[in-house]
């Protein structure tokens, strides 16, 4: 079994904000797949169960901890169903490193500050598990916990939208083809020097 987890806080009062965008992707994968069901309460998650196409079975999951404990709910999923954290976890986080929409697939790394990756990586035990980072631009002047609470401009959805989509895709890409599959497929790669005269083509190579 897979299990593709986007990390996020519960409540109408997070609907939509900056740090949901791993909610959102779910969301679309659970329109994807998921059709009709209604989510089930379980390892302190709203999950759904999906069938994907040339994967197989694969619980979608909305942790329902808030962002700092997300790792609860991971590390109980993990241990009930005997998940390989490295083959089979796939977390959907939001990145202010990144410009809004941009979007970027790793098989491991550490959690660059972000205390739903600091939390996932202490349950699982290992930070060799594959994530999708959403950009959603950098809090500027604004206080960072404010920032990412907060909602997008819509300059910022205009590039965010069609971005929680490729992650939606990305993630159904990692599930069929594994983590350096979905990074051929939707990392781009970074512009040479000889380029600056002109736009770069997306070659699909992966970069991180």
């Amino acid at each position: 079994m897979k299990l593709i987890v986007g990390l996020g806080n519960p409540g109408a009062e997070y609907e939509k904000t900056r740090h949901n965008a791993g909610f959102l992707v779910i969301d679309r994968l659970a329109e994807r797949h998921a059709r009709g069901q209604v989510a089930r309460a379980r390892f302190h998650a709203l999950t759904f169960d999906a069938n994907l196409p040339g994967a197989g079975k694969a619980m979608l999951m909305k942790p329902l901890t808030y962002m700092n404990r997300s790792g609860l709910a991971v590390g109980e999923a993990v241990r009930f169903f005997k998940i390989d954290p490295v083959a089979d976890v796939f977390v959907i986080v939001d990145d202010i490193a990144l410009p809004a929409g941009a979007i970027r697939i790793r098989a491991e790394g550490g959690p660059g500050g972000h205390n739903g990756l600091i939390d996932v990586q202490r349950a699982l035990g290992t930070p060799a598990y594959a994530r999708c980072r959403i950009g959603i631009d950098g809090p500027g002047r604004v206080p960072q916990a404010d920032y990412v609470l907060g909602r997008f401009s819509p300059e910022q959805w205009a590039a965010v939208e069609p971005a929680l989509v490729a992650a939606a895709d990305a993630s159904e890409t990692w599930a069929r083809e594994g983590v350096t599959g979905a990074m051929n497929a939707f990392n781009t790669k970074a512009p040479s020097k000889d380029a600056a005269n002109g736009p770069q083509p997306r070659d699909g190579a992966a970069t991180e």
